[in-house]
């Protein structure tokens, strides 16, 4: 099982990124799949989740708004759309999967928002 994310890098603020993370190992279709991230000093916290049944969402009130989370089950990835990009925003990212009492992490990619 992996999940490898993608994407993240430097950004100014106001400006937008789009994080994926592929799996492999599973077949996504059957997972709930969340983004979280961790500032630095800062516990990790939830960025957005989607179910896998119907693919409702679910966004921290800090990125309302500005993100959105999405799902391509053909190519077994997930996507985080960042846009109006803050410097708070400055976190390691990670994807995750979770079905039943399966639950997968990926490594993390960076994302900075500075000028």
């Amino acid at each position: 099982v992996q999940l490898q994310a993608s994407g993240g890098g430097l950004v100014q603020p106001g400006g937008s990124l789009r994080l994926s993370c592929t799996v492999s190992g599973f077949t996504l279709d059957y997972y709930a799949i969340g983004w979280f991230r961790q500032a630095p000093g800062k516990e990790r916290e939830g960025v957005s989740c989607m179910s896998s049944n119907d693919g409702g969402t679910d966004y921290a009130d800090s990125v309302k708004g500005r993100f959105t989370i999405s799902r391509d089950n053909a190519k077994n990835t997930m996507y985080l759309q960042m846009s109006s990009l803050k410097p708070e925003d400055t976190a390691v990212y990670y994807c995750t999967s979770r079905s039943g009492g399966r639950e997968y992490w990926g490594a993390g990619t960076l994302v900075t928002v500075s000028s």
